[in-house]
This record gives C-alpha cells, structure tokens and sequence, in this order.
C-alpha cells in the first residue's frame, strides 16, 4: 500500500528535475519556433497542440523515457509543423490540404440552411455570434462566416470588391 502513495525521494527528485528541464526545454523550442506553432488555425495546429501536451506528460511520468528522448519528439513536432505551415504559405495546393475553407452561414440576414447543416452548426450559434458583436437582429446580419480555426464571426457591414472582408470565403463573391 505505500507504493501508491510514495515509492522514493529519489522517484520524486526525478521527477521534479526532468520536470523543470522538460518545461524549460519546450518554452525555448516554442519561442524559437515563433507565435503559429500553439496558434489556434486550424486542426493541424491542434494536434500539434495536444501531442505536445501528452508527450510533456509522458516524459514527466514515465520513468521509461529519458530527457533526451523527450526533447526530441518536441523538437521533431514542433519541426514538422513549422516545415507544414512554411509550405502551407508558399504552395496553395499545400495549404488547401491542411486549412479548412471559411463557410457563409448567414447572408444580408438571411441563415443559409445547407451550409449551416454542412458545418452542423445551429441557428441558437449564428445568434450567439450576433449578440458577441453587438448585433441585435439577423437582419441587421451582412454576413456571418465559420473560420477555419471554427470561430463564428459576424458582420454588420459587408462591403463588396477585393478588399471585403468576404473576398476568402467560398460562395460569398457571387453574393457580393
């Protein structure tokens, strides 16, 4: 029964220090590898985000993995991610690939039924959305878009030509 509770100083004493270097060792990877690696974009960024959240875990707790080991596998997903996303901004059929579309789910105040079923999103979500923009009414709604990181964002104005705001999102151009 004591080994639930206490094996040895020194299991704690390896625990604390592969702790502090571990910890240490991911914050400087995560700065050097600049702000995208934890950004909330899309579902790449997420898994590389839990992964390094359960492989700091393991390293932490198993006794099995050495310091080294776990440095690695930091090193290699947060790698892999800036090799993804560097080729996600130089090459469009990389970054199709990795990134969701934007979607229009509400259009001059009006819900868009498919779309909304496509992404299964409720019209109790768009409204949620409206009332975080300080929209009052769907018709007072120009647009309302699921991002890519699964954000609902609004818009009160939506405004036509290249610059809008609009101008990414698949289906809104006709509309515009």
């Amino acid at each position: 029964m004591e080994q639930i509770f206490f094996t040895s100083w020194t299991s704690l004493l390896r625990t604390f220090i592969i702790s502090v270097l571990a910890y240490l060792g991911l914050i400087l990877m995560l700065r050097v590898s600049g702000k995208r690696t934890l950004s909330k974009m899309n579902a790449f960024d997420l898994i590389v985000t839990v992964a390094l959240g359960s492989t700091l875990a393991t390293v932490l707790l198993s006794k099995g993995i050495a310091l080294a080991d776990g440095l690695l596998a930091f090193g290699l997903l947060i790698g892999l991610q800036f090799c993804l996303t560097w080729l996600s901004v130089r090459s469009k059929a990389v970054s199709q690939l990795v990134k969701a579309s934007p979607t229009l789910l509400v259009y001059q105040g009006q819900f868009l039924p498919e779309a909304m079923r496509t992404e299964r999103v409720t019209e109790g979500e768009v409204l949620a959305s409206l009332r975080e923009r300080g929209i009052s009414t769907l018709a007072e709604a120009a647009a309302v878009v699921l991002e890519n990181d699964g954000t609902l964002n609004a818009l009160a104005q939506a405004a036509p030509g290249p610059q809008s705001a609009l101008s990414n999102v698949p289906g809104a151009a006709q509309r515009l």
